[in-house]
């Protein structure tokens, strides 16, 4: 140690500052990896710091969702679907439409079969009745839904693109692809390759080898589709050592040629084929793609960095149940470039990606084919000659070795300080206004390694003094940091424990509705303050809040806080909700567009739809939201995997929650609560037995058997807290009641007339409808056809066929 020091005090300044920049320079050109990595996540931080950017609007997506999969049955579809697909994007005015679906093997047609061994058993048996054979052959023409999707692909007005990957290797394969196979997909991939263009490098020259796609064979589609597809592309973008991706390689190299990218293929279509060129120069390797006129810069290897737009759904949905339907304007997708792929629940591919850390794979084909037609990228300085990158620490460098010799120790701490904030500013406004990616962590790491050898050079020569230099190290190395990240002793740990809880779970009615008519900023901007709302109140009652599915809430009380009232307390959240609607719609109704805003209507929505000046759409001045709530036995606890783990709840109980909030829709309900939360008892504040039913005004609505339980369970409508009713609302109750009496005794006229009373009275009438109109109907049609037989007894339940 005394000889490191005495060697160390041997430097001046100006020697320990080139030094440490020799030594960070040569860091820098070796790529030291997790420093390589800080600089990734920084890029990450630039871009969440730049924001959300509005899209052109001209690539769109038309996603195969959970609506799709309810209404046209589960994945995969017939092939007659999807060539009916292809021709609704074509006629609709589709330029490009991109399929990141895989169609690899032959479809499997019943009807195919069947006709086949008719006609066998027809010239088995020397049948030769020409009408008959001819029949045949046109049904099996019909049938075969491989060669209808292919001539739908062919007739297409459309460019269509397939898409395909590769295996890097035999043994992510599992199997050696005989050589007339590779040849039979080589043969496939024709319409995915471009020209190569040498500058100054010979042909034999191999800008490939860096590669991160490595091609062993093509997983292609089968070649009835991919003949007459305009062109194909490869789909399947490496992710960065951290799981991320950044990055799209533009081109692979397999055999003699070269291959274009999926998001390249679809680009280059919309263009209309422009001469297409991959330009390699001996210096530093690929220096770009040439579409026409237009350049794509890429880095030495081929990728292109994706320059983002936001979080999921950035670039516009469109389900395919409604294109399918024809649901959707005529024109919406004119001119554009459609990529159809899957977003539904466990039916699509999820990627990292700096915004979302579960984008599907469709839309990050969708981002890279908006930079290319837009011109919109990020460029990175070739990283083999990083002249801007070694200037910033050569600069960052000398101002430090400048400043600290000069000034006092706290003096020079600020200004470094300063620096780094001036120089992280200047890096944003860089990366912002002209999408230029300078690297930050080597001049920061050449900033503090400088700081901290200067600072502590300073101390040893003025002060000689051992316990002194121990204590100024010890302040930039204090132990003590992570006492406050680690005050619990403990990591959180898989595992769950079964309590009595409440699960709370909310949504808003017609949702899809305000993704018409919004645009993808507006929706997060309403999204954004109805959230905000609703869980502050969620909080303010101890609330835990599981996750957000969308527009849904789903939370739950009595976890982890061991909170004894907590059905009262769901209660209180739900009526605070309700009430905290009502006045954000009495705002989105009074607010108007700021003058200096530009138009909001950007789709065009009708005036009697959205007013002119106004801020919302009519549909958000009547946003309506449904609750269910629900108390029992569930199981809580950390769940998922020891990389990623999340605090939720599942059992009966909470589906039972869920079924409540989606059933309130069948009566007209918008807060729907289960007996058990109303009659659970709980010890209160006063050391009493207690129950929300004390204090809550709830009407009975329903004895009713939710799908998937044998159990019935009482329903109720949570109108208010106790003594909140209005004298409306109290007659509504008294009517409602005696109707309910007489519907239990099977005395329907008598149960009519009291629920049409109530119905002058209901909560609200303006509803697709209510429980008066769902009891009216109901009774009707028990008095022509009864639930029970004469002298049977009835228990009054009713058993729902939806969830």
């Amino acid at each position: 140690m005394r000889k490191f020091l005495k060697a160390f005090l041997s430097f001046n300044p100006v020697s320990i500052s080139t030094l440490i920049l020799l030594i960070v320079i040569v860091m820098m050109t070796h790529r030291i990896e997790i420093f390589h990595l800080f600089e990734l996540k920084t890029y990450d931080q630039r871009l969440k710091w730049r924001g959300d950017r509005d899209v052109s609007g001209t690539v769109v997506a038309a996603v195969i969702d959970e609506k799709s999969l309810d209404r046209e049955g589960m994945w995969p579809w017939p092939r007659q679907k999807m060539a009916a697909l292809i021709k609704k994007l074509s006629d609709d005015g589709a330029k490009v439409i991109g399929l990141d679906i895989f169609f690899t093997e032959p479809d499997k047609s019943l009807n195919v079969t069947l006709i086949s061994q008719v006609e066998k058993k027809l010239t088995d048996l020397n049948i030769r009745d020409n009408s008959l054979i001819s029949y045949l052959q046109n049904e099996k023409k019909l049938a075969d839904s491989d060669a209808v999707f292919a001539e739908a692909i062919k007739n297409s007005e459309a460019k269509v693109v397939m898409p395909y990957f590769w295996h890097v290797n035999k043994e992510s394969l599992g199997y050696d692809i005989p050589e007339e196979e590779l040849d039979k997909r080589y043969k496939i991939l024709s319409n995915s390759v471009f020209s190569v263009i040498y500058d100054q490098a010979p042909r034999d020259y191999d800008a490939f080898r860096s590669s991160d796609i490595k091609p062993y064979a093509p997983e292609v589609n089968i070649e009835m589709l991919t003949e007459p597809a305009a062109g194909s592309g490869y789909i399947n973008p490496p992710a960065s050592e951290d799981g991320i991706i950044r990055r799209m390689p533009m081109a692979v190299k397999f055999r003699d040629e070269v291959f274009t990218a999926f998001a390249l293929q679809c680009a280059w279509q919309y263009l209309d084929c422009p001469p297409l060129a991959l330009r390699i120069a001996v210096d530093y390797g690929i220096e770009g793609i040439t579409l026409g006129k237009l350049f794509v810069p890429t880095d030495e290897e081929g990728d292109l960095l994706i320059n983002y737009y936001g979080p999921g759904e950035t670039i516009p949905h469109f389900s395919v149940t409604d294109v399918l339907h024809d649901e959707l304007p005529k024109g919406t997708f004119k001119d554009k470039i459609v990529i159809v792929g899957s977003v539904a629940q466990g039916a699509h591919d999820l990627r990292n990606t700096p915004f979302d850390t579960g984008l599907p794979g469709l839309e990050i084909h969708a981002s890279a084919i908006e930079n290319i037609i837009n011109n919109d990228f990020i460029e990175k300085i070739k990283e083999n000659i990083p002249e801007y990158d070694y200037l910033a620490v050569i600069i960052m460098g000398f101002l430090v070795a400048f400043i600290l010799p000069r000034t006092r120790a706290v003096t020079g701490m600020l200004l470094t300080a300063l620096l780094l904030i001036l120089f992280t500013y200047i890096c944003l406004w860089l990366f912002a206004e002209y999408g230029l990616w300078v690297n930050m962590v080597y001049p920061i790491l050449g900033v503090i390694l400088l700081y901290t050898a200067l600072t502590a050079y300073h101390f040893l020569i003025e002060e000689k003094n051992k316990r002194f230099l121990h204590s100024t190290f010890s302040s930039y190395l204090s132990p003590e940091l992570i006492d406050d990240m680690v005050s619990s002793g403990t990591m959180p740990e898989l595992g769950g424990e079964e309590r009595t809880i409440t699960a709370f779970f909310t949504d808003i009615q017609g949702f899809s509705v305000f993704s018409e008519k919004l645009t993808a900023s507006q929706l997060v901007e309403l999204l954004n303050e109805y959230l905000a709302t609703m869980t502050d109140i969620l909080l303010e009652q101890k609330g835990t809040l599981d996750k957000y599915e969308g527009d849904a809430i789903i939370a739950f009380l009595g976890a982890p806080w061991d909170i004894a009232d907590h059905p009262l307390r769901a209660c209180k959240v739900a009526v605070d909700m309700q009430g905290e609607l009502m006045d954000l719609r009495n705002k989105w109704k009074a607010e108007k567009q700021p003058a200096e805003e530009t138009e909001r209507n950007i789709k065009n929505i009708p005036p009697e739809e959205w007013t002119p000046g106004d801020k919302w759409p009519k549909v958000v001045h009547n946003m309506m939201m449904r609750i269910g709530i629900n108390s029992g036995e569930i199981v809580v606890g950390n769940m998922g995997s020891k990389m990623r783990m999340n605090y939720t709840m599942m059992g009966d109980s909470v589906n039972l929650a869920a079924r409540l909030e989606a059933g309130a829709k069948h009566y007209g309900i918008y807060s729907a609560v289960s007996e058990y939360t109303l009659n659970m008892e709980y010890i209160n504040e006063n050391g009493e037995k207690d129950c929300a039913f004390n204090h809550v005004e709830a009407r009975f609505i329903d004895n009713i058997r939710v799908v998937g339980k044998s159990e019935p369970v009482k329903i109720y409508e949570l109108c208010s807290m106790k003594g909140g009713l209005t004298d409306k609302e109290k007659e509504l109750f008294n009517l409602f009641d005696q109707g309910v009496q007489y519907y239990r005794k099977m005395r329907w006229e008598a149960a009519i007339e009291c629920f049409k009373e109530a119905l002058k009275f209901e909560r609200i009438p303006e509803g697709e409808t209510t429980p008066s109109e769902v009891y009216i109907k109901r009774c009707e049609q028990y008095l022509e056809k009864p639930p029970v037989q004469p002298g049977e007894e009835w228990d009054g339940v009713y058993s729902m066929t939806e969830k």
